[in-house]
């Protein structure tokens, strides 16, 4: 398997005399062939500015820096794929932040790039060569017409248009799981937010936040555009947004009034759960669906990335809770990270907090971050690392009514109040 680099132009090669390594957390570590699949349909490759790639040369059995102007590359993998290791480098200078994306180990083997990965989920919904562009370009110009004066609706068609968001691309496709952000405040101020970065931060937020608070027709207009088949979900909670709960009064009363008028589709929100009183409340309005923002299961840990405005993990767990005895099928946005996710400590707490909330679904998603930033910030490991592909067989094996997934899905109905 051998190492893939860039130049500084950003053409990928192979390089022929090194073998391709990976990283988990910070430590260099051989690549198993057990951990490849091919680069997915829907994966892109990027290099990885401020880095110098690392490989093994086999005749002396050493890991060498390459030399010269090489950067790294990693692939960024769609919805579906989990990934088992960071690419192989060093920083080529130490003061600088990658982009914040989720880098995955490439080789190239037998004439194709491969990536080390697991496949958690079916990637067709998610994989962004199924979305027509043309159509919904075309679809973006009716809903406008339709509803010119829904300032979300105008949001979100720079989020399908501009930032390619597929979750907003279906809501203008009336297809699947669509958006219906609420929020432009937080309660949390996280490590790694997507939408809004302090000017200190040393990152850029890849996104724009919105900016308004909706009324609640602008919101029941989208809702009920979007709910008109048996499978579709409209959900709160989006990257473009902060916390949704935050504006619980809008999103009770806009429940209230679609349920009023169908009961078609599945209503869902994507939350970090802290609000616990809020998350009845929206519970209890007939939510069906509800997915939890998580990093892990330990507070120490939980508390350095999330940064928690008067909440803490336990109300997050008890939201969560209250939720499934309540009959919403839950699940957790698991923010998951090669050398770090897969420590044995993190491994147990996880167990625990899943078996004590009820959880039906775990999502695995890669965390997008600058790995050494990351790393900084939260505690050192205390146990053995398993690596990622025995993670997950670990939680298979020790959870085995729990769906390991990658997204959102229409639960089957017997898990349903």
């Amino acid at each position: 398997m051998n190492l893939v680099y860039a130049d500084v132009n950003g053409n990928v090669f192979d390089h022929p005399d090194f073998v391709a390594l990976g990283r988990s957390g910070d430590m260099i570590v051989e690549i198993m062939e057990e951990e490849l699949i091919p680069l997915p349909n829907g994966a892109t490759l990027v290099s990885l500015p401020f880095t110098r790639p690392i490989g093994l040369n086999p005749d002396t059995g050493e890991m060498q820096v390459l030399p010269g102007g090489a950067q790294a590359v990693g692939a960024l993998l769609p919805q579906g794929f989990t990934r088992l290791c960071l690419p192989g480098y060093v920083k080529a200078d130490k003061n600088e932040k990658l982009p914040l994306f989720g880098y995955t180990a490439v080789v190239w083997k037998d004439g194709n790039f491969y990536v080390t990965a697991e496949q958690c989920d079916d990637p067709e919904r998610w994989d962004p060569l199924n979305c027509d562009r043309g159509e919904l370009g075309i679809q973006v110009e009716r809903l406008l017409a339709k509803y010119p004066e829904n300032r979300l609706y105008k949001h979100l068609s720079n989020c399908a248009l501009g930032y390619e968001c597929l979750t907003s691309s279906n809501t203008f496709l009336g297809r699947w799981e669509g958006a219906v952000p609420v929020s432009y405040s937080c309660n949390a101020g996280c490590f790694g937010c997507i939408s809004e970065q302090p000017d200190d931060s040393g990152f850029v937020a890849p996104q724009t936040r919105m900016n308004f608070k909706p009324t609640v027709d602008e919101v029941v207009e989208i809702m009920l555009e979007h709910l008109r088949e048996p499978d579709s979900i409209i959900s709160f909670g989006q990257g473009c947004e902060g916390e949704p709960s935050t504006q619980a009064k809008i999103i009770v009363e806009a429940m209230q009034r679609v349920r009023s008028q169908t009961s078609l589709g599945y209503i869902n929100i994507n939350t970090n759960a802290g609000l616990t009183d809020y998350m009845r409340a929206i519970v209890d309005a007939g939510l069906n669906l509800m997915r939890v923002s998580t990093i892990s299961a330990i507070d120490e840990h939980y508390n350095a990335y999330y940064k928690p405005r008067g909440y803490t993990l336990k109300n997050v767990e008890k939201s969560l809770k209250y939720a499934s005895d309540k009959g919403v099928y839950t699940s957790i946005n698991y923010l998951i990270f090669p050398g770090v996710t897969d420590r044995e400590e993190e491994i147990e707490a996880m167990i625990g907090f899943v078996k004590r909330t009820g959880l039906k679904l775990i999502q695995m998603r890669n965390l997008n971050i600058d790995p050494e930033s990351y790393l900084e910030i939260i505690p050192k490991a205390q146990g053995e690392i398993y690596g990622m592909k025995q993670m997950l067989e670990i939680f298979r094996d020790e959870l085995p009514d729990v769906v390991i997934g990658s997204y959102t899905h229409v639960p089957p109905a017997a898990l349903l109040r």
